[in-house]
């Protein structure tokens, strides 16, 4: 099976999950995601778990901040954002984009850059380290897989602000919103425990 097979299988089971999310909430209630954050419309609302996507299967035990779940640090809302701005517009102005497939023949590998570049769920653990290491909440910095706004398969950062959920895109330089994005989100990583993924968000 090819790799663009493989993805492409990927892809059609995700929007299988979206359509049948009300389905699976109605018969299995204990696969609902409770977070503090769900009660507002800025933020993403997950409504159910979902398997990691397949190059992102062993990210946790290559990268151990990548599901950290809490900082040492505890810095202001307004200094993470003014983090937030600074990392997403230096890495995108420092890392070139290059597929997995020309870099490693791969369809699909989850890895930090290399001095090569990388795609595009390399430009977000690119952010995600250094904003951790910069002392930024881990567990507000949760990495997503999404359609792009002409439904190709993206990655990105999400960054949950005090206000909503921001996105940190190697497309552009701009935070917007994640309903601005004009994406359709399929997977993230869970707030409240990221090692999981979830999904099935709600778009109402």
């Amino acid at each position: 099976m090819s790799g663009w097979i493989k993805i492409k299988r990927e892809i059609f089971c995700d929007y299988l999950g979206l359509i049948l999310r009300h389905a699976v909430v109605l018969c299995f209630p204990f696969m609902l995601i409770g977070h503090k954050a769900a009660a507002n419309d800025g933020y993403l609302q997950a409504q159910m778990v979902m398997p990691s996507p397949k190059g992102a299967i062993a990210i946790c035990q290559t990268y151990q901040w990548a599901c950290a779940a809490q900082s040492a640090r505890n810095l202001s809302s307004v200094a993470e954002l003014a983090l937030a701005h600074k990392v997403n517009a230096k890495v995108n102005a420092t890392t070139r984009a290059v597929s997995d497939d020309r870099q490693y023949r791969l369809a699909e590998r989850w890895s930090l850059p290399t001095s090569a570049g990388g795609d595009c769920e390399d430009f977000a653990l690119q952010k995600k380290m250094e904003l951790v290491r910069l002392g930024v909440n881990p567990n507000r910095l949760l990495l997503a897989t999404v359609l792009d706004r002409r439904r190709v398969p993206h990655a990105v950062l999400v960054y949950r602000s005090d206000k909503g959920d921001l996105l940190l895109d190697n497309l552009t330089d701009k935070m917007l919103t994640w309903r601005k994005s004009g994406y359709v989100f399929l997977r993230m990583q869970n707030p409240d425990n990221p090692k999981q993924w979830i999904g099935g968000f709600r778009v109402g």
